[in-house]
């Protein structure tokens, strides 16, 4: 729409027109509004994906840096355990005995999580409900 002299929106006078054109018309802003709003979301969604992505690649750094501190620190722990006199071979044991007694702890307590997991009961709930209210079954409970 046109701006008139003060500033404002002109407005216009809708007996004029017929109801074919203003349906025509509001069928026209509506679907260029969903356009819009379609439009809106691609670049948001596109700029939320960059910033995943951006942190995403500063975890897998630290992940891989963690990494090779964990190995260093091993080395260092067996080597202090072989200067405090045990055999070379009994302290690179005893290193690796701990890392696989930690990897069994922490299956034990994944596989436990797991079993824990009772997927989706409110909305299994509510969608049964809603497919009960909607068969005619039983009427809705708010």
């Amino acid at each position: 729409m046109s701006e008139n002299q003060s500033g404002g929106r002109e407005e216009f006078d809708a007996a004029e027109r017929s109801l074919g054109e203003l349906v025509s018309e509001a069928g026209g802003n509506m679907s260029r509004l969903v356009r819009l709003e379609l439009e809106l979301a691609k670049l948001e969604l596109a700029r939320d994906a960059r910033q995943v992505a951006k942190g995403s690649v500063m975890f897998v750094g630290a992940a891989v840096l963690a990494h090779m501190v964990l190995i260093l620190a091993s080395v260092t722990v067996g080597l202090a355990l072989w200067s405090a006199g045990l055999a070379p071979w009994l302290a690179f044991l005893i290193v690796t005995a701990f890392y696989l007694v930690l990897a069994v702890v922490l299956v034990l307590i994944g596989k436990r999580q797991l079993t824990r997991m009772q997927g989706l009961p409110l909305t299994s709930s509510t969608m049964s409900r809603t497919a009960a209210v909607l068969r005619r079954e039983h009427p809705a409970e708010f």
